[in-house]
């Protein structure tokens, strides 16, 4: 199997869990956090429900600078006021991948890829090898949001296996 249809098959996979979990998110409960040091809550599931859209920023552009305010604005994640929202932003976010990821080429995957802060990169290499590293570090977060969601009492949907609130057959 090439990387572009292993991506796609690995994007509908990782989507469909983040439905799952994101369907869980209470809203207003925004600004709460488990720990002094922790994320606020909606900044948290706000980011699950962007992370899929940076596989089409990383096809498209050859980095990214997170103190670029002409571009890394615009991928700092924001809560989201309502669920609704939450949603959209989900589901904008997997068609920005989804047609990204349709449209690349197994050549334009092995070209270079880096992300940085204040012009110093700290993560480069292949695409292929920073988009395989952004549906893991996409899986981290959506972990980190089922430990907010079981804090805040809600339910905590099975992801890789079954969960307390739903068994898996």
């Amino acid at each position: 199997m090439d990387a572009v249809s292993f991506f796609r098959a690995q994007l509908e996979r990782e989507q469909a869990l983040n439905r799952k979990v994101l369907q869980q998110v209470p809203e207003g409960k925004n600004s709460w956090k488990p720990h002094e040091k922790s994320m606020e809550f909606g900044y948290l599931a706000a980011l699950v429900a962007q992370m899929p859209g940076w596989i089409a920023m990383m096809i498209a552009t050859d980095g990214l600078d997170l103190d670029d305010k002409t571009s890394g604005d615009k991928f700092q994640a924001r809560a989201s006021e309502s669920n609704e929202a939450l949603w959209e932003l989900a589901e904008e976010n997997y068609l920005k991948a989804k047609s990204a990821l349709e449209g690349t080429t197994e050549e334009h995957l092995e070209g270079s890829w880096a992300f940085r802060m204040r012009g110093v990169a700290l993560n480069s290499g292949p695409r292929l090898e920073q988009i395989a590293d952004t549906f893991t570090h996409m899986a981290h977060h959506r972990g980190q949001l089922t430990v907010y969601l079981r804090l805040l009492g809600a339910k905590v949907p099975a992801t890789y296996g079954p969960s307390a609130d739903e068994k898996v057959a």
